[in-house]
C-alpha cells in the first residue's frame, strides 16, 4: 500500500468533512426530500402568522387522532393530546410508555411567529390622494426591504360586542394587495447617502390601502371614508374597532422552487416555520415510546415576552401537569429530560463571505445544523450546551444515518442573536439548537435547501427514537 493511499486512509477516518446531502443522497432519498418539500411549502402559504400556523398543527394533530388536552386531564401511556395557548401557540404531545422520571420529556421547541410588518391601534389616515395605514414593525427587519413589494394583511379585529373577524385579504387571486411606498432614485440622492439603517424610517412604513374618493362632496377625508365603508360593507369594521385589532402586512407572494434544479425553496417565514413544521409533522406522524413534545411558541422575535412567549410559566405549568398526572416528581421529570431547540441559523453566503467564519458556518445542502451556543461577541445571551449533550445528540443521528453539521452565527465579533434555548435550560432541561441553515434570514423572502428541510425532520426522529 503506497503513503498516498495511507494517507487518504487515515483523511477519511479522522478529518471532519461536511457532507452535501444532494451528493449522497440516492434516487428515493431525492425523491422523499422533495416530496416532505411540497408539504413543508403548503404549510408555509397556509400560515403567515403565528395564528394561522396554530391552527394548522392543531387542525393536523386532529386528523391524525389527537384530542384537546385542558388542565386536570387524565392522561395515560399512548394518549395523543394537543395543548392551545390564547390560539397563537401550541403543544402537540405524545404520552410514552417509559417512566418519565427516570426517561424525562423529548422536547422539540420552535417558534411560529416571524418578522412582519404589524398594523397600529390608531392607523387609517389620508394625505397625498392617498389612504394609508400607520405601522409598527415587528422583530428586527432591514425597513427597506419591507418596500414596493406586494402585501397581504392577515389577522383579526375584536368587534364591540365581542364578535372577532378574521381578515386575510391579498392571498388569493383577484384578491388586492398592499403596498410600502418607496422614493423614486431621481429625487433619492440624499436618502441614498445614508446608513441603510436610516435609508426609511419605522415611521414612513405605511401601507397604502387606498385611493378612491366617496361619492360624497360635504364631507373630508373622503378616500379615508370609502375605506372605512369598504371595510364595514365586508367586515363589520368601523374605526373604533381597530382599538381591538391584531393586522399584521406580510408578503403576499407564495412558496416557490428556486433554481434550475428546483433544489431550494424561497418563501416568507422560514425563520422560524421551517423548524415548527418538521416538529410537528415527526410528533403527529410517528409513535414512540418517549413522552414527547413538539412547543410551537410565539413571540421569540421579540424576546419571548408575554403570555405566548416561552418564558410564559404556562408552558412550565404544562409539562408538570403531565408529569402529575403520570404520578410523577416534576422535578425528577425535568432533571432527566432533553430538548431540541430547534431554530434556524445563518447560511455560509459567499456574496457576504465577510462576515462569515467559513470554517464554522453552516453550509446550504449540508444538512441541519446544531449550533453549540448562540448569543453574541463573547457568548452573551447563549445557552452554551454541555459536551456530554452533544455527544449524546451525535450518537442518536449517527445511529439513525441522519446528515448534520455544526455551526455558529457569523463570526466572532460581526453580530449574533439568541432562540429559546436558554429559557428551556433554565429549567435544568439539557438543551442544544438544532435548526435549518438560511439565506436572507429576515428577509420578506428568504431561502432554504429542501434538503436541509428534510434532515431536520429525521433529526426529530432520531431524537423521538
Amino acid at each position: 500500500m503506497s503513503e498516498k493511499t495511507k494517507g487518504q486512509k487515515l483523511q477519511k477516518e479522522l478529518a471532519y468533512k461536511k457532507t452535501n446531502y444532494y451528493e449522497v443522497a440516492d434516487e428515493a432519498e431525492r425523491q422523499a426530500i422533495f416530496g416532505y418539500a411540497k408539504g413543508y411549502m403548503a404549510f408555509l402559504d397556509a400560515a403567515k402568522t403565528e395564528r394561522e400556523a396554530c391552527a394548522f398543527a392543531v387542525a393536523a394533530a386532529r386528523e391524525k387522532g389527537f384530542t384537546e388536552y385542558r388542565f386536570g386531564d387524565p392522561l395515560r401511556p399512548g394518549d395523543k393530546r394537543y395543548f392551545v395557548n390564547r390560539g397563537k401557540s401550541a403543544v402537540v404531545f405524545r404520552v410514552g410508555t417509559k417512566n418519565p422520571e427516570e426517561d424525562g420529556f423529548r422536547i422539540i421547541a420552535s417558534h411560529i411567529d416571524a418578522p412582519r410588518i404589524d398594523i397600529k391601534q390608531n392607523p387609517l389616515y389620508e394625505d397625498g390622494g392617498m389612504a394609508f395605514f400607520k405601522t409598527h414593525y415587528y422583530g428586527g427587519i432591514k425597513k427597506y426591504q419591507w418596500t414596493a413589494i406586494p402585501l397581504a394583511l392577515h389577522g383579526v379585529v375584536v368587534l364591540k360586542d365581542g364578535k372577532k373577524v378574521e381578515i386575510r385579504v391579498g392571498e388569493r387571486e383577484g384578491d388586492p394587495v398592499f403596498y410600502i411606498n418607496d422614493l423614486l432614485p431621481h429625487l433619492g440622492q440624499e436618502q441614498m447617502g445614508g446608513k441603510a439603517s436610516a435609508v426609511i424610517d419605522g415611521e414612513q412604513l405605511n401601507v397604502l390601502v387606498g385611493g378612491l374618493p366617496y361619492d360624497d362632496k360635504e364631507v373630508s377625508d373622503k378616500i379615508k371614508l370609502n375605506v372605512l365603508d369598504v371595510l364595514h360593507r365586508e367586515y363589520g369594521i368601523g374605526e373604533e374597532d381597530f382599538l381591538s385589532a391584531e393586522l399584521s402586512a406580510v408578503p403576499a407572494f407564495g412558496a416557490r422552487d428556486v433554481g434550475f434544479d428546483r433544489a431550494l425553496i424561497g418563501a416568507y417565514g422560514h425563520d422560524d416555520r421551517v423548524c415548527a413544521y418538521p416538529a410537528l409533522t415527526a410528533v403527529v406522524n410517528n409513535e414512540t415510546e418517549h413522552t414527547v413534545l413538539a412547543m410551537l411558541v410565539d413571540k421569540e422575535e421579540i424576546g419571548s415576552e408575554g403570555t405566548t412567549g416561552i418564558q410564559c410559566k404556562v408552558y412550565e405549568d404544562l409539562m408538570e401537569e403531565i408529569a402529575l398526572a403520570l404520578g410523577a416528581n416534576f422535578r425528577k421529570v425535568r432533571f432527566a429530560s432533553k430538548c431540541l431547540s430547534s431554530d434556524v441559523t445563518a447560511a455560509y453566503d459567499p456574496n457576504f463571505a465577510g462576515v462569515y467564519e467559513k470554517m464554522n458556518a453552516a453550509m446550504l445542502s449540508c444538512g441541519t445544523s446544531m449550533c453549540k451556543f448562540t448569543g453574541s461577541r463573547g457568548k452573551s445571551g447563549s445557552n452554551d450546551a454541555n459536551a456530554e449533550f452533544v455527544g449524546e445528540v451525535r450518537s442518536m443521528f449517527a445511529r439513525e444515518g441522519v446528515i448534520w453539521q455544526t455551526s455558529e452565527l457569523g463570526k466572532v465579533d460581526a453580530g449574533g442573536g439568541g432562540t429559546v434555548a436558554k429559557f428551556i435550560a433554565n429549567l435544568n432541561i439539557d438543551t442544544v439548537d438544532l435548526g435549518v441553515p438560511v439565506i436572507s434570514m429576515h428577509a420578506p423572502w428568504e431561502i432554504v435547501s429542501k434538503a436541509d428541510v428534510y434532515s431536520n425532520y429525521k433529526a426529530f426522529l432520531a431524537f423521538m427514537k
